[in-house]
């Protein structure tokens, strides 16, 4: 009796190892669709040079700048260019200031113990005033500079 009882013999002898070729080229064609893909998002963007402006930090002020700084404090008062004013004398001073400038401009700044609250009372004041070159500093200034 020869041949079928021994279960890993066949009649041809023992099975020879088989490569598959068709896995391989789906790798083949997924890393070479990966590597066209990449190669593809690797385009230089175009774009516009853009020149900045710079600070200048020991500017001279000009002469012919009419902006009102007013300053809120932290006590409920305010200063307008250095003079020290109550907060309901903002508005009348801002309309006097809008009819007297042909280009008005306020910068709102604080002290450092000053209230959001009293800046946003300001900011107002500016708003109903009908002034649109409005400047919010982030800086705060000691009281009256």
């Amino acid at each position: 009796m020869s041949g079928s009882s021994g279960g890993s013999h066949s009649i041809d002898g023992p099975k020879k190892a088989r490569i598959e070729i068709i896995p391989l080229i789906d790798v083949i064609f997924f890393l070479l669709a990966t590597f066209v893909l990449f190669t593809l998002s690797l385009n230089k963007i175009q774009s516009l040079p853009v020149d900045l402006p710079a600070a200048k930090p020991s500017a001279t002020p000009n002469p012919e700048d009419d902006t009102v700084i007013l300053q809120v404090t932290d006590s409920g008062s305010a200063y307008w260019n250095r003079e020290l004013i109550s907060m309901n004398e903002i508005g009348p001073r801002l309309q006097n200031y809008k009819s007297s400038s042909p280009n008005p401009h306020v910068l709102i700044t604080g002290d450092e113990r000053a209230k959001i609250g009293s800046a946003i009372k300001a900011f107002d004041e500016v708003r109903k005033s009908g002034i649109k070159q409005v400047s919010i500093e982030t800086n705060y200034r000691a009281s009256g500079r």
